[in-house]
């Protein structure tokens, strides 16, 4: 046992900054079972944790100079082995690139919705064979072909005055039936 053995962190810290092989040595034999100890729960109890503990040092040897008050070498020693071990973690972890993750699915094709959809089309449905053939055929025509009130006239052999009263019905029929799907 040396002198340095039983010196403050302050005194070791502050040698081993000047270059002091024997007191960066005291450090490492102070701290390594801390380290490791640290460094064995972040790892899990991982092959690498003798590594990251010597990298710890290799920087903390590097950067010894750059400590500010050489009497809190040891939670500065902490700081560089946890951040060592995290940067192994994150180096392990399997990476995903974004190009990998598929698409969501629309909202609109979620089970739930699609059940609604499909509930609201037999609804819809039963509210059309409600209706006189007359009235949903002008509505069909109108609603999902698209034609004119003079076009349905033509298809339907009509009148126009008369398509807008079979609409005129078959919407108020259709909305009575529908109003629990507003």
């Amino acid at each position: 046992m040396t002198a340095l053995d039983g010196a403050d962190d302050n005194i070791v810290a502050g040698r081993a900054a000047d270059g002091d092989v024997a007191a960066f040595a005291v450090l490492v034999r102070r701290y390594t079972p801390v380290m490791r100890a640290t460094t064995r729960r972040m790892l899990n109890g991982s092959a690498e944790v003798d590594d990251v503990v010597q990298e710890a040092f290799v920087t903390a040897w590097q950067r010894l100079p750059e400590l500010d008050d050489p009497g809190k070498v040891r939670s500065w020693l902490m700081r560089i082995v946890s951040r060592k071990a995290l940067d192994r973690l994150r180096a392990t972890r399997p990476q995903v690139s974004v190009d990998d993750v598929p698409a969501p699915a629309p909202a609109h094709t979620a089970p739930p919705r699609v059940v609604e959809g499909r509930a609201g089309v037999e609804a819809l449905a039963a509210a059309l064979r409600g209706l006189a053939d007359a009235e949903r055929e002008c509505w069909v025509l109108r609603e999902v072909g698209g034609l004119s009130y003079d076009e349905i006239g033509e298809a339907m052999d009509t009148p126009v005055t008369t398509v807008r009263g079979l609409l005129a019905r078959a919407r108020k029929h259709i909305i009575v039936r529908m109003e629990g799907w507003r």
